[in-house]
């Protein structure tokens, strides 16, 4: 199955890589949606609730900092390095990530390389105005008011630079993602369930447009079916070898 994944890899002209969270719990990031994930011991907070509530803002920064205790100390992992060393040699030419940890940006790879549809959880910004807010002025304003902190230039909501549920998918990294998954010869989907749309409809998109599919993942997905090639396999110890990582 490597040995496929590397020719496949080797002959192709243009390869956009596809990346969930399975390829950052070798960083030791929890996958939110698995059976023990953050998911299933507190409900996610819907993005209406988020704009509605003072108190359920606070909660959500009270969540976002606890949990930001294990990512912050994060590294990207061999799956990481491996793709970045793919970008660098000019195979892949897009990696489209549902992940917001930053570890792509972290392994090397240059931002306008990378398609975040689900945004950023490294920084916030402004809902209103914009104004980007790095996390610990964020933490020091809840500290010191116990409060969601408001935009200190227009008075607006802040939040973490992601996507919630119920808010709606960016337009631009939508676009991104669909003209880059049109251009491509190879998809390589690597650490996604491949349950969460509309994400989940770039890997079909890619076949339907000629594309071969590969789909890495631990464990099956739902649309291993239509790939025409299918590893359950770990992930770093999978890609390094085939980027000839050290």
């Amino acid at each position: 199955m490597q040995r496929e994944l590397k020719r496949a890899i080797e002959e192709a002209y243009r390869v956009v890589i596809f990346t969930g969270a399975g390829i950052s719990t070798e960083s030791g990031i929890p996958d939110f949606r698995s059976p023990g994930g953050l998911w299933t011991k507190m409900a996610p907070i819907d993005f209406q609730d988020y704009l509605r509530s003072a108190d359920v803002r606070a909660e959500a920064w009270r969540r976002k900092f606890e949990i930001d205790k294990t990512i912050v100390a994060a590294e990207p992992n061999k799956g990481h390095m491996a793709i970045a060393k793919l970008v660098d040699e000019g195979k892949v030419a897009h990696v489209i990530t549902q992940n917001i940890d930053n570890l792509h940006q972290a392994s090397g790879i240059p931002s306008e390389k990378i398609i975040e549809l689900h945004g950023n959880g490294t920084y916030a910004k402004c809902l209103d105005c914009g104004e980007r807010y790095e996390l610990f002025q964020v933490k020091e304003m809840f500290d010191a008011s116990g409060k969601a902190p408001d935009c200190t230039s227009c008075g607006g909501i802040v939040k973490s630079a992601t996507i919630s549920f119920g808010q709606a998918m960016p337009e631009d990294e939508m676009n991104r993602a669909h003209e880059a998954t049109l251009g491509c010869d190879l998809f390589l989907a690597i650490g996604s369930s491949l349950q969460v749309y509309p994400a989940a409809g770039f890997p079909i998109l890619a076949k339907r447009n000629g594309a071969t599919l590969v789909i890495l993942n631990r464990e099956p997905t739902e649309l291993d079916r239509i790939a025409d090639l299918v590893i359950n396999d770990e992930i770093g110890p999978t890609l390094a070898p085939i980027a000839m990582l050290n």
